[in-house]
């Protein structure tokens, strides 16, 4: 396991972080244990979660990954351990999240720091993140941005300024963006290093072999910003281990939850993957494998968020940290790219 500094802060994270989003849906509280345990052995110390886990998110589970979590935790080394958590952005549909209201302003940050706080049993959060932006954006496979759905939003200024206050008093290290844009990286950027407030040191997208939209301007926007990726979706919602390709199997995500897995209803996917697929089984890896050894090979990529409903799928995920691809491969995958670029959002 290799270990690198996210962007400008002094956390040194493994290269493959351990996400948690189904803890308290599909997985029990011993499962959850079991793969904290084994991740963290085989040298995993960046684990990542959210307030609004597990997903799909609804009243009676909501909090309950973060709780799974605190309940290991505090039977660990805290101070080994690099953990991450998001507050949830502006949503219409996530009323039992403090009612409507998911500004990130003041008294819901404050809130949402110390509920995440209590559930995880711990007195601090080294990463703490913004789950999607508090303006319109488009988001989880939406179409493209369009003026006409934009709304009041929160001034960034305003935002870092509440991040800055609870760095201050000791409850979260360091403040990263999810599911952002090029525009949102460099304003946040921009307006930190123009006030004085905190830098942005990750950013948590989509990125895996069939969702390269990162490379076009959000590396670029990163590179000159020095803030991480960390790359989550690498096995885009498990369509690169190819195990849909013959129908959706029982008890697959897509199978429980009908509706979660639109975004990847895109036209070529299956070819992409077809192709894939054959690309990993002629070099004698697993689809998985070959997927995520891809996303770990980019320069821009800080850390790989793999998460695994069982500790078979989480042990082949982490095996792939002992792959490399050579250039034949990564020649075959380009080629498959260019044939089918970026089928999902």
């Amino acid at each position: 396991m290799e270990y690198k500094k996210l962007g400008n802060s002094d956390l040194l994270v493994s290269e493959i972080c351990l996400g948690t989003m189904t803890y308290g849906q599909q997985n029990t509280i011993e499962d959850a244990s079991e793969q904290l345990d084994y991740a963290v052995a085989q040298g995993v110390n960046f684990i990542d979660t959210a307030e609004m886990y597990p997903v799909p998110g609804k009243a009676e589970t909501q909090g309950k990954t973060e709780e799974y979590i605190g309940e290991w935790l505090v039977r660990q080394k805290r101070d080994q351990l690099i953990i991450a958590t998001k507050v949830a952005g502006p949503s219409p549909r996530l009323t039992w999240i403090r009612g409507e209201n998911h500004r990130i302003d003041r008294p819901n940050v404050e809130q949402a720091i110390a509920d995440s706080l209590k559930r995880l049993r711990t007195d601090y959060i080294d990463l703490y993140q913004i789950h999607w932006p508090d303006r319109y954006v488009p988001l989880f496979g939406a179409p493209n941005y369009d003026p006409a759905n934009e709304r009041d939003s929160l001034p960034i200024a305003e935002q870092l300024q509440v991040f800055a206050e609870l760095i201050k008093a000791g409850k979260i290290r360091y403040l990263g963006l999810s599911n952002e844009t090029p525009w949102g990286v460099c304003e946040f950027s921009h307006v930190a290093k123009q006030l004085g407030l905190p830098q942005i040191v990750s950013i948590q997208n989509a990125y895996s072999l069939v969702n390269r939209v990162f490379e076009i301007h959000l590396s670029e926007a990163c590179r000159f910003n020095n803030i991480g990726l960390l790359a989550y979706s690498p096995l885009a919602f498990g369509w690169l281990t190819g195990k849909y390709l013959n129908g959706i199997p029982a008890n697959s995500r897509l199978a429980l939850f009908q509706g979660f897995g639109m975004r990847y209803e895109k036209s070529n996917l299956t070819e992409a993957v077809k192709e894939y697929v054959e690309i990993a089984q002629k070099h004698g890896l697993t689809p998985a494998q070959m997927a995520l050894a891809f996303v770990r090979s980019r320069w821009f990529v800080t850390s790989t968020i793999i998460g695994a409903t069982t500790l078979e799928q989480l042990k082949e995920n982490l095996n792939a940290v002992e792959v490399t691809l050579d250039k034949d491969t990564l020649a075959e995958i380009n080629q498959v790219h260019a044939r089918y670029p970026n089928p999902t959002p």
